[in-house]
């Protein structure tokens, strides 16, 4: 075989395989088997449920409570399950509109406020008819809600589960036994 028979077929062999290896941009051939890339699939949103859980202090978990959104009727507080948070723990159920309340402010509520230890209700402005106005900021409400009620909305509800720190500490208070962790629900109704 001549140099130059040679060396056109080894540019025809050349061509051949650049040919054969196609541009990425052609579709494979038909004798080719194609492996199909996997993805991981769409992550199904979760459904709304009952009861969650959140971390509490020291990695344990308190349930939280299933509360009505609806403004008009008295929220009910499920017995909750776990342990209490040893700090305050604060969550809206509904966020109201118009400014925050804030340290000064004049505001007036309805709540409901049960013993985190036995879920049984020791008072609710809801039962009297009469919401209650206070001075935010002012110590005249137990620490909890000095600090819990900041930051509210007229129009919002609030859950708040106060350690006994913030609340009545190692005396207690009529049918809130000493050291007890309390639930409340607010209903923040007036910010003046």
């Amino acid at each position: 075989m001549s140099k130059r028979t040679a060396a056109a077929a080894l540019l025809a062999a050349a061509a051949f395989g650049l040919g054969a290896c196609g541009d990425d941009d052609d579709p494979p051939a038909s004798d080719q088997s194609v492996t199909p890339v996997e993805t991981a699939p769409e992550p199904t949103p979760p459904t709304t449920p009952t009861t969650e859980t959140t971390p509490a202090a020291g990695g344990k978990t308190i349930q939280k409570l299933v509360i009505s959104k609806d403004l008009e009727t008295k929220p009910e507080i499920a017995k909750p399950a776990g342990d209490p948070p040893s700090k305050l723990y604060s969550r809206d159920i509904v966020v109201g509109k118009g400014p925050k309340a804030k340290s000064g402010d004049n505001v007036t509520v309805q709540y409901v406020g049960v013993n985190f230890s036995n879920g049984e209700q020791f008072d609710a402005s809801w039962d009297s008819g009469q919401p209650f106005p206070f001075q935010l900021g002012a110590q005249a409400v137990i620490p909890g809600w000095d600090q819990g009620v900041v930051g509210m909305q007229k129009g919002g509800r609030r859950l708040l589960v106060i350690p006994p720190d913030l609340a009545y500490g190692a005396g207690g208070q009529g049918p809130i036994g000493p050291n007890e962790t309390l639930i409340f629900v607010i209903d923040m109704e007036e910010i003046a």
